[in-house]
This record gives structure tokens, sequence and C-alpha cells, in this order.
């Protein structure tokens, strides 16, 4: 099966926005201080880890559909404090949600049953970790 350009290209931005959040969540849990640090960083790894899985997921089905996946994340925000990088996170997983509701209609145009089953199940394991990021910053 071949995937139609603009497939591949919303994919290729979901590879690269992937790569990206697992480093960054990955640091994340690995430099963050305090209490309140200490309390979230295991969530951080676990969530690193997460997104590390789709973007080999998203990568294979790209390679499916007759692409090439990126082996280059988007750039790496890590952040000064907790604050400052659970707000960056926050943005970063809205964006993917606003993003993968594109491949999911792409697919759904293009009746690719496959990639749009895919989406839904990684936009909904991206709208939990936007919700912990949101609920985090509620007490930061």
């Amino acid at each position: 099966m071949k995937g139609s350009r603009e497939m591949l290209d919303l994919l290729n931005r979901a590879v690269a926005r992937e790569l990206q959040v697992s480093i960054q969540y990955l640091w994340q849990h690995i430099l963050s201080r305090g209490v309140k640090g200490w309390v979230v960083r295991e969530e951080l790894k676990k969530i690193g880890i997460a997104e590390m899985r789709h973007a080999e997921a998203i990568a294979e089905r790209m390679h499916y559909l007759g692409g090439t996946p990126t082996p280059k994340p988007e750039p790496i925000f890590v952040g000064e404090s907790l604050k400052e990088m659970f707000l960056q996170d926050q943005k970063d997983e809205r964006e993917a949600i606003e993003l993968y509701k594109q491949v999911i209609e792409r697919a759904r145009l293009d009746g690719d049953e496959a990639t749009q089953e895919l989406f839904l199940r990684i936009l909904g394991e991206e709208e939990s970790h936007d919700d912990f990021f949101t609920t985090v910053l509620e007490e930061i």
C-alpha cells in the first residue's frame, strides 16, 4: 500500500515530534529537582518511554506506506524549572493532539483504516499525557 504525499508528510512530522518529546521527557526525568520533581520523575520516564513506542509504531506504519521516517527530532526543550518544563510539555502535547486529529482525518479521507486506528489509540494516550501535565501545573 502506498500512502499519499500528504499522509507521509504528516507521519514524518509525527515521528519527529515523538522523538523530540521522548528525549525531552527522559531528560526532564533525570534533571527534575526538589520534592515536586521527585514526585513526578517516574511519570516523566513512563511517558517518555510511551512516546518512543509511538515513534516506533508511526515509523513502522510510515515505512509500510512507502515512506522513510526521519531520524531527526523536533527541537528539544528541557527547561530549567518544573514549571517551565511542564508548560512546554503541555504545549507539545496539545500540538500533538491537533496534529494527530489531522492524521486521523487524512487517513479517513484516504480510506486508510489501519493508520486511523493507530492514531486514535495514540491520540487517547496523548490526551492522557496532556491531562497529567495540566494537573501538575495546577500544583506548581
